[in-house]
């Protein structure tokens, strides 16, 4: 795959409590594109941090409600991944 490629697939590493604690247990949560499936995340994400991952997990955040300007509007829905990666592998966070 191509570079840009790559990084339309994956958007941004997410960096919560949970994710955090979740980074012992060599998983790691990333945003990714709304389309993309779990071939193109594995693919991704090995070739970004080249690493080996174990197993891929999806879900879909629903978008919230929001008013703006006193008219009801919706944030888009968000597609998350949780990445276990295999034994030996890590992937350096700042």
């Amino acid at each position: 795959m191509t570079e840009k490629k790559l990084y339309d697939i994956i958007k941004t590493l997410l960096r919560t409590e949970k994710a955090t604690i979740a980074e012992g247990l060599r998983k790691y949560l990333f945003l990714v594109a709304y389309g993309a499936n779990k071939i193109q995340i594995r693919k991704a994400v090995e070739e970004i941090y080249g690493v080996k991952v174990e197993a891929v997990n999806t879900r879909i955040s629903a978008g919230k409600l929001r008013r703006v300007r006193h008219q009801p509007g919706y944030e888009p829905d968000q597609k998350k991944a949780l990445v276990t990666l295999k034994e030996g592998n890590k992937i350096e966070t700042t």
